[in-house]
């Protein structure tokens, strides 16, 4: 992949950085949490910047990528120790950590601007997401600080948020494993293929995705009769 300028790289690296530190933040300073995203970040790293991804194989290498993290949230569902893992979790951090996809964006539009993704994946294409992150900062005050927005409209942003990070997820997936792009998609996704930017969909999008579902399940607990949730809106 050709070269890209500095700030690229910059603002992709300390969002990473952000994202990691706030879910860290979020997860009661958990050093278990630390030690495992750090690990898999590292060796992730190692493999991309071995070109391990740009290789054209059967099944594709790329799942390595997005698999392991989809099955650790599994998991992490469904035994007992990992659902006491997400309902201790602060949605008041989480819902602030949603702020990280607007740097996420901007950076896919100058990938884009490079020629090293389709514009399908930026802001100008299919890809919405960007909403997700300039309505969180507002949902947090209003949620979280002011107390006006009640846990049904945080629900529903949730949902309608993960719903955004799906579309693109779906995108992305499809530029990938197309072997001729499809209509409208004229650029492959070369970009993720590459560190440091394979670390979007081997982190960034696993830790957004846990937070959305972390926050949904424990506002289900709270808005369903006879839950023992607990959902305090001005919770650290």
């Amino acid at each position: 992949m050709q070269p890209l300028p500095f700030y690229v790289y910059i603002i992709f690296d300390l969002t990473v950085i952000a994202t990691i530190a706030l879910f860290y933040k979020a997860a009661n300073s958990s050093k278990r949490f630390l030690v495992i995203v750090s690990l898999w970040a590292v060796f992730q790293s190692i493999l991309g910047m071995n070109d391990f991804y740009t290789v054209d194989t059967t099944p594709p290498r790329f799942l390595l990528l997005v698999v392991p993290p989809v099955l650790l949230l599994l998991i992490t569902l469904m035994v007992p120790a990992g659902r006491r893992f997400i309902d201790g979790l602060h949605i008041r951090t989480l819902t602030i950590l949603h702020t990280i996809r607007i740097p996420v964006e901007m950076v896919l539009y100058w990938l884009f601007l490079h020629k090293v993704i389709p514009q399908v994946m930026t802001f100008e294409g299919r890809n919405f997401d960007i909403l997700a992150g300039l309505s969180a900062p507002l949902v947090w005050y209003f949620a979280f600080v002011s107390g006006s927005l009640n846990k049904t409209m945080l629900l529903i942003w949730n949902l309608v948020s993960l719903g955004l990070l799906l579309n693109i997820v779906t995108i992305a997936m499809v530029t990938v494993s197309a072997k001729v792009p499809p209509a409208g998609l004229a650029l492959p996704t070369i970009a993720l293929a590459y560190f440091p930017f394979l670390l979007l969909p081997t982190c960034l999008v696993p830790l957004v995705l846990f937070s959305h579902m972390a926050a949904i399940r424990q506002l289900l607990k709270e808005l369903l009769p006879h839950s023992s949730a607990s959902y305090h809106p001005h919770s650290v």
